[in-house]
């Protein structure tokens, strides 16, 4: 279903081989709470996706692990910006700033932090909209 719908928009996508049940624990394991279902679903077709001049689309499930310990967990990025404990990273726009969804709240909704101002604006009411605004243009960061 995900491939398929990513396959289907315009501009460039790189599919990974799925990710396994252990590297999906895991990555559950290292946050601290269970991914949404939408993303794992997703991850479970394909590993990470690779936009436009390889930038994350959708990291992997080890990716989006260790991007969201290290900025949850850095004392100096504590110091310059608001928590990221309530954000779920998972992809990133190729110039620094960031996707995320809601990681401990039942929305789908997609917010992009600015890494330059410490904005979090919300861009799609669900991760299907998101590949497909991003994918299309309607999403400008």
């Amino acid at each position: 279903m995900w491939t398929e719908l990513v396959a289907s928009l315009p501009g460039t996508a790189v599919f990974k081989p799925p990710a396994s049940e252990s590297s999906l624990t895991q990555c559950a394991t290292i946050l601290g709470h269970p991914l949404p279902t939408t993303l794992t679903t997703l991850l479970r077709e394909s590993n990470g996706i690779e936009g436009n001049y390889g930038h994350g689309l959708i990291w992997s499930a080890g990716r989006i692990a260790s991007e969201n310990q290290f900025l949850r967990e850095d004392a100096e990025l504590a110091t310059l910006y608001m928590p990221f404990a309530p954000l779920l990273f998972f992809a990133d726009a190729g110039n620094g700033d960031l996707f995320a969804l809601l990681a401990r709240i039942d929305r789908h909704d997609v917010f992009v932090w600015n890494h330059e101002d410490d904005s979090r604006t919300w861009v799609a009411s669900s991760l299907r909209q998101y590949l497909d605004w991003w994918l299309t243009g309607k999403i400008k960061v």
